[in-house]
């Protein structure tokens, strides 16, 4: 990073991140003398061609509806963070602080329009936001929601690249408090704890619980009913500030965990597939305390927060050995089917009582080890660990439809997921065969995937 100062003007180039203690140090020699002179940074004013992140930059094909149910998207309800005389926002973070979220909300989203909007402008965009956040103005703005379908219709809610950039601020002050109390079996949106590390990690209690397959062993699988729609805030934010003390902190968290995306935003695509999401699993036809929206960093955060209670109770109130959750998907093993049904009882007992969840009765599985774990798209079996058979058939069928300039991508992504598997080299064969008539060669040991040689 490279910080030039000037007698009245200052500027920032923020393309290429350096060490953080070198950051520091250049920004606060930099600052150093009009902070102690002040007491305050100046403010940079507007100049023209600056890119301002709170204006609505739909385009060509984006509708300003609020799907069916709702007729306006005027915001009717703000809420700011109040500034207070025991909390000062400039002490609680630092303009360095800000800058390295940034980098982290850019690292998938580099391409996006919004976040290359943001660029226009950078120094200012991030010099405005870090006011807004230090003088307690700051407030969400419009988020875009749209519909998936794949694997099954849901919505989906984005939030503008400033208010991303706000979430990975929060994360990355109270996230690591959070995580070191968590439970190792605490997987999902964890850095390390992907699905890969599930997998293996069930694997390695499976073949402890059997004895290496010597043994009869039985699992519980349970899943929780329209999790993210059904989280209670109230809950969530009693459990929040349980470790949060700081003032700055505690509102900001507030701040994003009460904001109802509802109230203004805009809805991308076919206002028709909506009607394909089930209106259980709608944050629409939520009440305003209920449901986080599905597609921030921040929701995904808030989720294992709520949900480490239900690990602390199967840990050390159940006393399961082995116990493991991915989101809102979780096994326990025991030798005895007996046993694994009072903790099933126990738990659908504590979950609506503590935390307003409950259990999905169709998805609640109880069986011996041996037939397989169908967990985190792979399936535990005696001594291999396989693709669930319908990603797989998914795969064959959209690499042989897809268009053409698609199918390098899709053909490695896939290639690479199979190879998680202990065994997945007849999928990965028959996935080659569909690569090489689509026009791609794939190497010996069918792990990549090359493009296709153009012609002179």
């Amino acid at each position: 990073m490279e910080v030039k100062a000037a007698m009245t003007e200052r500027s920032f180039n923020l393309v290429m991140p350096l060490a953080h203690k070198a950051t520091d140090r250049r920004i606060t020699d930099t600052y150093g003398s009009s902070r102690e002179a002040s007491g305050a940074v100046p403010r940079l004013r507007n100049r023209p061609g600056d890119v301002d992140s709170m204006m609505d930059t739909a385009g060509p094909g984006i509708r300003t509806s609020t799907t069916v149910t709702r007729t306006t998207t005027t915001r009717t309800t703000s809420f700011a963070l109040a500034p207070s005389a025991d909390w000062n926002g400039r002490t609680a973070f630092s303009f360095v602080e800000l800058v390295e979220a940034y980098f982290d909300c850019r690292r998938t989203k580099r391409n996006s329009t919004s976040a290359l909007q943001f660029e226009l402008n950078l120094e200012h965009n991030l010099r405005h936001l870090f006011d807004e956040l230090s003088e307690g103005s700051y407030t969400p703005g419009r988020s875009k929601c749209f519909v998936i379908t794949r694997p099954k219709p849901r919505e989906v809610w984005a939030a503008e690249f400033r208010d991303r950039i706000v979430h990975h601020l929060l994360y990355n002050k109270i996230g690591p408090r959070f995580e070191r109390s968590f439970i190792a079996d605490s997987c999902a949106c964890i850095k390390g704890r992907g699905t890969l590390y599930a997998a293996r990690r069930l694997e390695a209690k499976v073949r402890s619980i059997t004895q290496n397959w010597s043994r009869p062993a039985f699992y519980l699988k349970c899943d929780l009913a329209n999790f993210f729609v059904s989280i209670d805030k109230h809950v969530l934010r009693e459990l929040l500030f349980a470790k949060i003390r700081e003032p700055f902190l505690r509102s900001l968290t507030e701040l994003v965990l009460m904001h109802d995306p509802r109230d203004d935003f805009v809805y991308l695509g076919d206002p028709r597939m909506m009607d394909r999401v089930p209106p259980h699993k709608r944050l629409m036809e939520q009440p305003a305390h209920l449901g986080l929206p599905i597609g921030n960093l921040s929701s995904q955060f808030f989720a294992n927060v709520y949900l480490d209670t239900l690990d602390q109770r199967a840990k050390h109130v159940l006393g399961a050995r082995h116990y493991i959750r991915y989101v809102d998907d979780f096994v326990l093993l025991h030798e005895s089917p007996q046993w694994l049904n009072a903790a099933h009882d126990d738990i659908e007992a504590f979950l609506p009582r503590r935390l307003g969840a409950r259990l999905n009765p169709t998805k609640t599985i109880l069986q011996p080890v041996s037939r397989g774990i169908d967990f985190v798209g792979q399936v535990i079996h005696p001594w291999v660990r396989t693709t669930r058979r319908r990603t797989v058939n998914v795969g064959e069928r959209r690499l042989a439809q897809m268009d053409a300039t698609d199918v390098h991508a899709a053909a490695n992504s896939y290639l690479g997921l199979l190879r998680q598997a202990t065994s997945s080299r007849v999928d990965r064969a028959h996935l080659a065969k569909i690569i090489r008539y689509r026009g791609h060669a794939v190497d010996f040991g069918l792990t990549k995937a090359y493009l296709r040689p153009t012609n002179a």
